[in-house]
């Protein structure tokens, strides 16, 4: 059988899938506890695959590798700092947060906020600064799909293969479906699935990248200094400053992504937490190998002449799955991306609706809406649309760097109100006010600034700046204004 035929056959059968898992999930989902948060229920099997699936997704697997091929080495430092940033989220957030869950009966990150702050204008704007977030990533998510679908239709002469539209809207239909369907429970049985199936053929395809070029790595090294010293040196052509900022952001940012730190608000046992970092932290770590094995390959290969110039950066991951391994171990490498990119779409769908349909409207009366469960799935449904329409139209072209950009937004708002507030008694709610205000002006204002033309010198990340700038003004309002009462089950579990 044609190669490309089998891909497009197991990616097919992936999407079936999804249908089915959701379908099956439609049956476990009977309360907006279900569709938020799986009742809180999982193991920490599942719980530690979710964690690091949510973060290697379509950012890791498409966009990494495009960082590679247009960077060189700088995005190598990324995948070195964030295991370091799961293990200071876990230390920060794990335990209060799933305490504060169970205190409160919280389903959403805006609740834990509530709780914390006594105050329901933080729970209002920490899930504004959800909802900005969740469109940059989940829009990161389905331009990853899109172009991978494009490549795959493109090869098997599929009708529409030339229209990223057309793309867009064939990804976020299954999307959708599923999302609405199944809510977080289809996400993190989807985790599961894809999370094991990347462990094993990044591991696969890391050697086969290695040996489809003389020398291994050390041959890749050569081709890439030969032509560019700087990408091949500790930086990239990112430079200094830029990998610096993003050892800034992807380290302490992992306390402020709502996708990560609401699992662990679904563990069944506060203790679990024990457990589940070593999980996520070994496979993230094996499957960063994928991310940086293709990248790497795919430049020697261009620059040796065995391959021409891709058209896009973020094709590379595409090319060599086509190109360059076997067709049942690409079409599982395809099946396992789809599943990556489609449960942490479904995370992001799932965050973006409760904000929508549980938390702004607590913020604003007071008291939850009718038929919740319903207006979370009509949610869904727009946040997909907005999220579509971003992707299409958005200044910022690599997968990788858009998927940056998310993360900041998340990191800037967050980490101060959340890292820092569960862990620091005098945090005030003025100051968490504040600190979220400052971060949506700052990106809302990156982002005017590049779709004018303006960038920051020196490859410096944005997203670090917001940060840096949050936890300034979090932390100095604090301190020179009057301490907050608390609860007195908040007051205790802050004691921990």
């Amino acid at each position: 059988m044609d190669p490309n035929r089998i891909i497009l056959l197991c990616v097919l059968a992936y999407m079936a899938l999804c249908v089915a898992i959701g379908l099956w999930a439609l049956k476990r989902t009977r309360n907006t506890s279900d569709f938020f948060m799986a009742s809180r229920n999982l193991g920490v099997l599942i719980t530690g695959i979710a964690l690091f699936s949510s973060i290697m997704s379509g950012f890791g697997f498409v966009g990494g590798p495009g960082l590679v091929y247009r960077m060189g080495i700088s995005s190598f430092w990324i995948l070195v700092t964030t295991p370091i940033g799961f293990a200071l989220a876990f230390f920060l957030v794990a335990k209060r947060i799933r305490l504060f869950a169970e205190l409160r009966n919280s389903i959403s990150l805006p609740d834990i906020a509530a709780a914390r702050y006594r105050c329901p204008k933080v729970r209002g704007l920490v899930a504004v600064a959800i909802l900005c977030g969740v469109i940059a990533y989940l829009a990161t998510q389905i331009r990853a799909m899109a172009f991978v679908l494009q490549e795959i239709f493109a090869s098997n002469g599929v009708w529409g293969h030339d229209s990223v539209v057309f793309c867009v809207v064939v990804s976020c239909t299954v999307l959708v479906f599923y999302c609405v369907t199944g809510g977080i429970i289809a996400s993190v049985y989807t985790d599961l699935f894809q999370g094991i199936v990347m462990v094993v053929v990044a591991v696969l395809i890391f050697v086969g990248a290695v040996g489809a070029i003389e020398g291994g790595m050390g041959g890749m090294m050569e081709v890439i200094l030969k032509d560019n010293a700087e990408a091949a040196g500790p930086w990239g052509t990112l430079g200094m400053l830029g990998c610096l900022s993003w050892f800034f952001l992807f380290t302490l940012g992992v306390a402020g992504q709502p996708h990560v730190v609401t699992k662990m608000m679904m563990s069944r046992k506060v203790e679990d937490a024990r457990i589940t970092l070593p999980i996520t932290l070994l496979g993230y770590t094996v499957t960063a190998l994928l991310w940086i094995g293709i990248g790497m390959l795919m430049r020697s290969v261009v620059l040796n002449g065995g391959q021409s110039e891709l058209a896009r950066a973020d094709d590379a991951a595409a090319v060599f799955l086509q190109s360059y391994a076997h067709p049942v171990l690409a079409g599982l490498v395809f099946a396992g991306l789809f599943a990556a990119i489609m449960s942490t779409a479904d995370g992001f769908l799932n965050i973006g609706a409760a904000a929508i349909a549980h938390d702004i409207p607590r913020a604003l009366t007071g008291s939850a809406i009718r038929r919740e469960l319903m207006w979370a799935r009509i949610a869904t449904v727009v946040l997909a649309i907005l999220a579509a329409v971003f992707a299409l139209q958005s200044p910022i072209q690599l997968i990788g760097q858009l998927g940056a950009f998310g993360w900041g937004v998340f990191a800037s708002a967050l980490v101060p109100v959340i890292g820092l507030g569960l862990n620091w008694r005098g945090g005030s709610r003025k100051a968490a006010l504040a600190a979220i205000v400052f971060s949506l002006a700052a990106n809302g204002g990156l982002v005017i600034a590049q779709m004018a033309g303006f960038s920051i010198p020196y490859g410096v990340s944005g997203g670090a700046l917001a940060l840096m700038g949050s936890t300034l003004v979090f932390v100095g309002i604090s301190l020179t204004s009057k301490s907050d009462s608390l609860s007195p089950d908040i007051e205790e579990v802050m004691k921990l």
